[in-house]
């Protein structure tokens, strides 16, 4: 493919992920369209997002969670415009991870031009390792690491006996980024997957330089990680560094062995 070719089969991928972006976000922002009363999808993925939240308070405060919810609920705004667009910044990206497979199969896609036959089989598994792995670390993040932010970053707060009362958009941007950058990280081992499987890195060398590694893992958490509170920097590359010692495995496994040539 030329050079121009390669645009328009990007331009292509993208018009189409926008587009089934777009149809996931009318049913993650609307469904059921207050059909016999029940409320759009958009009112349950805040009470969702809301909830673990919900639960590091109840476990600090010693009270059930059904006492922190409406009109005792942390939650409150101060500008109109806040739960608006708090609603649909939020819809937007649950329609992004209800699209995950189908982005996922785009990218494969788009790559799939540059590759052997033998190697344009693996479609369906790279799809199904990228989504299980996403979707995966984004469960991880909502049952486990928001369980650990909560009580670390309400512990505090609770000791002192101070009343939380929190902007919901600054909650979501917490809420959010941890979901995502989680998500994220738990693409690791798909990535080194196909390093090695390109013979771009090996399993020898990952251990090899595994020192390395761990420092880049501190720099990262240390920047993306959410929050100011170093125990999340740990906590994050305690995860990661686990996902690095899970990809070596991988990366051992995908190594092109002397007769398992790359060629079709």
């Amino acid at each position: 493919m030329s050079f121009w070719e390669h645009l328009q089969e990007l331009r292509m991928r993208i018009v189409r992920s926008l587009i089934i972006v777009v149809l996931a976000f009318a049913v993650t922002y609307g469904f059921p369209f207050g059909y016999h009363g029940i409320p759009p999808l958009r009112f349950k993925l805040l009470e969702w997002a809301q909830q673990p939240f919900l639960d590091a308070m109840a476990r600090q405060l010693h009270r059930p969670v059904s006492g922190l919810t409406g009109a005792n609920s942390p939650f409150a705004f101060t500008d109109l415009t806040e739960p608006f667009i708090s609603l649909m910044r939020l819809s937007l990206w649950a329609a992004a991870f209800l699209a995950a497979p189908f982005l996922f199969y785009q990218l494969w896609a788009f790559i799939r031009p540059g590759l052997y036959d033998r190697e344009k089989r693996l479609a369906i598994p790279f799809v199904v390792a990228t989504s299980g792995c996403f979707i995966g670390g984004a469960v991880f993040a909502y049952y486990q690491a928001f369980k650990f932010l909560g009580d670390i970053l309400f512990q505090e707060a609770a000791q002192a006996g101070l009343r939380a009362n929190l902007h919901v958009a600054d909650y979501l941007d917490l809420f959010i980024s941890t979901v995502l950058i989680t998500g994220i990280m738990f693409e690791l081992p798909v990535l080194f997957y196909f390093l090695a499987r390109f013979r771009i890195v090996t399993a020898r060398k990952m251990i090899k330089y595994w020192r390395h590694a761990t420092m880049l893992i501190l720099i990262f958490s240390a920047f993306f990680t959410p929050g100011d509170v170093i125990l999340t920097t740990v906590f994050f590359s305690v995860v990661l560094l686990g996902l690095y010692f899970i990809s070596v495995l991988v990366a051992w496994i995908a190594e092109p062995r002397k007769l398992d040539k790359l060629g079709p």
